[in-house]
């Protein structure tokens, strides 16, 4: 056999192993395709459906657990939910707890659930570089709780160590910690808010205090200065350079000229949202002329506060920045950025581009 056909062969061979090994495991389950018609693995319950709580014990392995769910009526197949829970290798994450499911629930989704530990039934992502009143938004489109109301639960009063952190003026946005959250039905919006700030105490606990202090910034500055990285990069491995980069125009009292915090202070006017959405895309002159404390192009310095909430990596990335001398970037039509030390460099790359030059750079992974 020749090199060139070898390799084929060999992958074709290790497909067939792969499939027939996936085979052997779904045989005898019910709602396989070798036994009878299967389940779907996505969400098939319906609104109003009864819910049953399960509680799941202490070191319960996957087939105990989908044995009480098969049980209780809440899943099909008990053998299903052990094979996925197999090949998610999600076995021994299983987390303990009371878990609320309504009838129906799939088995795919109650393996997700139980090896995150969400034992609410409402469970909701919300990505990294959300602003507060997206974030309402999808709560009210989620059924947890109404924008108005989540709105208006933000000027409460909340308990969470790092609050005390913040200066007395300081509000709630880049604090509404970006995460996949399980909410109990009938919560109200001072609890879902006081979720979000829990889950971000938990971060500021484990990851941001050790290194803080050593930063020589203020808890607000960093949050404010990880939201417009998480709004600006694209690629993770870009975060600490893009991070680095605006620390050397904060230190010679260089514009930050960040487009995103313009973008924000557009966002507070209702009949923009309506006609641009909260991020405007193509931003105009005028619009970089705009009179607002946010304008990071008409005033030198951090803007006022977070633009929007940053996950956890745009955090650290401002806490533990890249060593560089960056002070310009533009971004490539892959998302990625090039990066220049001086104007002139900076107005090449922007030709190049605007050229569709391919660079030879790589993308930071």
């Amino acid at each position: 056999m020749s090199a060139p056909r070898a390799v084929p062969a060999l992958v074709m061979a290790g497909l067939a192993v792969m499939l027939g090994a996936g085979i052997w495991l779904l045989s005898g389950t019910p709602g396989t395709l070798v036994n009878e018609e299967p389940p779907s693995l996505g969400p098939t319950r319906q609104a109003g459906d009864e819910t049953v709580l399960v509680r799941v014990e202490e070191g319960a392995n996957a087939r105990e657990i989908g044995q009480d769910l098969e049980a209780a009526g809440v899943i099909q197949s008990a053998r299903l939910f052990r094979v996925l829970a197999s090949l998610m290798a999600a076995g021994d994450d299983l987390v303990a707890g009371d878990y609320e499911f309504e009838r129906g629930e799939t088995a795919l989704a109650a393996v997700n659930r139980i090896s995150q530990g969400l034992t609410a039934p409402l469970v909701v992502a919300f990505p990294e570089g959300m602003r507060a009143e997206e974030a309402g938004e999808l709560l009210e489109q989620r059924g947890i709780v109404s924008a108005e109301e989540f709105r208006t639960a933000l000027d409460d009063v909340y308990v969470a160590p790092f609050l005390a952190e913040l200066p007395p003026e300081a509000g709630l946005e880049g604090f509404l910690f970006p995460a996949t959250y399980g909410f109990a039905r009938g919560i109200g919006g001072h609890q879902v808010v006081q979720q979000f700030l829990s889950a971000f105490d938990s971060r500021y606990q484990e990851s941001i205090v050790p290194l803080l202090a050593a930063s020589g910034r203020s808890l607000l500055d960093v949050v404010t200065l990880a939201s417009i990285v998480e709004r600006e990069a694209r690629v993770a491995g870009e975060r600490p350079i893009i991070a680095g980069l605006f620390l050397n125009r904060l230190e010679i009292g260089m514009p930050l000229q960040a487009d995103p915090t313009v973008q924000y202070a557009l966002g507070g006017d209702a009949a923009g949202v309506q006609e641009f959405g909260h991020w405007k895309r193509e931003l105009t002159v005028a619009d970089l002329e705009l009179n607002s404390p946010y304008n990071t192009y008409v005033n030198v310095g951090l803007p006022p506060g977070p633009i929007a909430s940053p996950g956890l990596d745009s955090i650290l990335a401002v806490l533990q920045p890249a060593d560089t001398n960056f002070l310009f970037f533009v971004a490539r039509p892959d998302g990625c950025h090039l990066f220049a030390e001086t104007l002139e460099e900076h107005n090449q790359n922007v030709s190049a581009i605007e050229a569709g030059i391919e660079s030879t750079e790589e993308c930071q992974p």
